[in-house]
């Protein structure tokens, strides 16, 4: 395992790009099918969502997906990217690691002691 205060600026810039269109991935499936829902609730006022979501139909509610991962999978990333990118050009130092709290130490200590 290698620490972030190891890596070189273009490796902590690559590994923060490549959890940011992970965290775009992940926030465009789960959020894909209730825009798409939403959409077609804007274009027909007066529909309600489930009468919307039964005349869609699963295999609907997911079409598009992949452009959405690819939007914003990238955006996220870039995101993330300018974000950590301009923490490094400044220098900006990291917080510590969090420590755990006392309380939670003792009592898993107690537990292994059990």
């Amino acid at each position: 395992r290698v620490h972030g205060d190891d890596c070189s600026k273009g490796e902590q810039l690559t590994v923060t790009f490549g959890a940011g269109y992970i965290a775009g991935v992940f926030c465009a499936i789960v959020s894909h099918p209730a825009d798409t829902v939403v959409s077609k609730l804007n274009k027909n006022p007066g529909s309600g969502v489930m009468e919307i979501c039964k005349a869609l139909g699963m295999k609907a509610m997911w079409k598009g997906i992949v452009p959405r991962i690819i939007m914003i999978g990238t955006l996220t990333a870039l995101q993330w990217f300018i974000y950590d990118g301009v923490k490094v050009a400044f220098r900006i130092p990291r917080p510590p690691p969090p420590t755990m709290p006392e309380s939670l130490r003792l009592k898993l200590e107690a537990q292994q002691k059990e």
